[in-house]
């Protein structure tokens, strides 16, 4: 057997959140080795150039919730750090109409008036009391979770200062953060407006990566997680990053080596090494032995405390929780080579429209129907579609004249009914191209190649189990302190020196890298009390 090599710590997969952890407890001056088992860093955060000169984001594809701390604390710009601001988001109707809103609040409140005058009184008063709500939840974002179940005088003052910081809320916020945190969506978009297209528009965030229509409980507070993604401060701001969401983690990347970790890549980790109940290291799945005295697992909840260590050395309430714990993925991706941007009848051939997120799903009615086909197990056959050619804000992804469109599809529930995804994997793939033609005539003659990744292909690619892009469904009993399980939530293991900072752990999936900082933070603490 190989000699074992020996570190402070190592931090299992390099995803976003690996990336982050790592590059935080190497600043912290620890000897840190972050192992992949695949042939580059980016987890599901990757660009992959599958024809020549066309570079896709094959999974996650936009950049918004990564906390501002992390950009500043780890230098990013210093390591190639350019995020593209999107400055439009463009929603076409069924009957040829259009909502195009951008950067500029008069535009938007014209755009919206356009169709409804009363709606756009309504969306400075919508803006203004989910900002708040945003304003109000943010601080959440940034610390770690209090033990609710720990009778610690630390956690116990914790505890308070949560509850007086809820308690200084006015009683409107704290009210629309409840119906948010509990409620619909649909629910709460309905008691300011009247348009169908702007309520389709705006519930879509609402479903993103969910198993919920935007009539059901829990999508309210679906849409104000993606409400709280903030570019330059702006709540509710998105961008792409240069090179795409590879070209954002090959950042990270270059971080976590600036600041003296490892990166060691076609490393399958196949266990964690523990002794005496305490984590010694990790095996490789070609049986070489890597010691360290902290273990981090940047893997889903069942991957880490189900796979790397064997649940008899875990309490029996942990892995029951663990085996309950909600994944259902129901999203998939569509990627297309195009031979030029498609056209909408009615607006310039300059394809402006489509320099941010193009929304297809025009009324809450459309999206909770697509939800219907969902629920009995089958992919929407009139999906919902939220298309970014991002080639239109960074010219180095396709060739000249020439564009990739990233479509991201809901729903495509992992389980379905009577057939499997490898059969079923073209025709949803034309299902979500036809429905394109449909709005955009002529699509199909610009598409030069075509790129369809169901959930089973995200699990078995990325290892996000059901492939649920978040890591483990946004239900408000897996956030917060009960994610990923009762008295687990910050970021340790039962097993000393065992951690966990993968997007199951809070604050949660996207982007967002909040997990790896904040349980980077935990292990610091743990080492130096």
């Amino acid at each position: 057997m190989p000699t074992a090599r020996s570190y402070d710590a190592i931090v299992i997969g390099a995803g976003h959140n690996g990336l982050i952890n790592g590059a935080y407890l190497a600043r912290a001056g620890l000897r840190t080795l972050i192992v992949e088992r695949r042939h580059l860093v980016g987890g599901a955060a990757i660009t992959e150039e599958l024809i020549p000169g066309f570079h896709f984001t094959t999974f996650s594809y936009a950049l918004s919730l990564l906390r501002p701390d992390i950009i500043h604390e780890l230098e990013l710009p210093r390591f190639g750090f350019m995020p593209l601001l999107m400055p439009s988001g463009f929603a076409p109707a069924e009957n040829g109409d259009h909502l195009l809103l951008g950067t500029d609040r008069f535009h938007n409140l014209h755009q919206i008036a356009r169709r409804s005058p009363a709606d756009a009184d309504a969306y400075e008063q919508y803006e203004h009391d989910v900002t708040q709500v945003c304003q109000a939840i943010k601080p959440l974002l940034d610390r770690i979770p209090p033990d609710i179940f720990s009778k610690d005088p630390d956690e116990l003052m914790a505890m308070a200062a949560l509850a007086g910081h809820l308690r200084s809320l006015e009683p409107r916020v704290l009210h629309n953060a409840v119906r948010l945190l509990t409620g619909s969506a649909a629910d709460f978009l309905d008691d300011y407006f009247e348009d169908e297209l702007l309520k389709g528009y705006l519930a879509s965030s609402s479903i993103i990566g969910s198993k919920v229509g935007p009539r059901s409980q829990g999508s309210g507070l679906v849409l104000l997680y993606h409400k709280l993604g903030e570019h330059d401060g702006s709540f509710g701001s998105w961008a792409f990053h240069k090179g795409g969401n590879g070209g954002f983690t090959q950042v990270l990347a270059r971080a976590a080596e600036g600041f003296g970790a490892e990166i060691l890549l076609d490393a399958p980790v196949g266990t964690v090494i523990t002794r005496h109940g305490r984590a010694a290291g990790v095996a490789l799945d070609d049986g070489t032995e890597l010691e360290a005295t902290t273990v981090v697992s940047s893997l889903d909840p069942r991957r880490t405390f189900l796979e790397l260590v064997d649940p008899r050395e875990l309490p029996t309430d942990l892995v029951e929780n663990i085996r309950r714990f909600k994944f259902q993925g129901t999203s998939a991706k569509v990627n297309f080579a195009l031979d030029g941007l498609p056209v909408f009848p009615g607006l310039p051939v300059d394809g402006a429209h489509f320099r941010g997120f193009t929304n297809i799903g025009p009324s809450i009615d459309y999206l909770e129907r697509a939800y219907d086909d969902a629920k009995y197990g089958w992919y929407s056959t009139r999906p919902y579609i939220d298309a970014a050619a991002q080639s239109t804000i960074d010219p180095d992804m396709a060739p000249p004249g020439k564009h990739v469109m990233s479509c991201f599809v809901q729903y495509a529930p992992y389980k379905l009914a009577g057939s499997d995804w490898d059969t079923e994997r073209e025709g949803f793939g034309d299902t979500v191209q036809a429905q394109l033609e449909s709005y955009f005539p002529g699509f199909g003659d610009l598409v030069l190649h075509r790129e369809v990744v169901t959930p089973l292909d995200i699990e078995r690619t990325v290892g996000l189990t059901e492939g649920n892009i978040f890591a483990g469904e946004f239900l408000a009993p897996q956030m917060y302190f009960f994610r990923p399980a009762p008295g687990w939530s910050r970021y340790r293991t039962p097993i000393d020196g065992y951690y966990q900072c993968g997007s199951g752990t809070h604050p949660g999936g996207c982007v967002i890298g909040g997990p790896g900082r904040l349980a980077s933070r935990q292990i610091l603490r743990d080492a130096r009390p």
